[in-house]
């Protein structure tokens, strides 16, 4: 079970690194904040799950953690990104990028 749990672990960290990677590849605030957002969820989940395997004792504590996790990261970042939105923050696109690149060589 230690094994498994050290699995869970390093799927939860991985999860967590490419959700950081991804607030720095991302175009705009409203696509990091749902990368962030999936990304440092399902990574926890996995840490969590994994420390749940390798210390069964600590299932209450876990899922107190757990159920405070996923209740207040979707809520956070929607209330970030309705704020945003609301500070008049554009949605980017595609084209967005060719536009900005012709202003700079004129």
């Amino acid at each position: 079970m230690h094994f498994i749990g050290d699995l869970f672990i390093l799927f939860g960290a991985v999860f967590i690194f490419l959700g950081a990677v991804g607030l720095i590849r991302m175009p705009d605030v409203y696509n990091r904040i749902q990368v962030g957002t999936k990304g440092v969820t399902l990574g926890a989940i996995g840490v969590l799950f994994g420390l749940f395997l390798i210390h069964p004792l600590w299932w209450s504590k876990l899922l107190v953690i757990l159920g405070f996790t996923l209740l207040t990261s979707p809520v956070s970042s929607s209330a970030i990104s309705r704020a945003f939105y609301r500070s008049g923050i554009k949605v980017w696109h595609k084209d967005d990028r060719a536009s900005d690149k012709e202003e700079k060589d004129a």
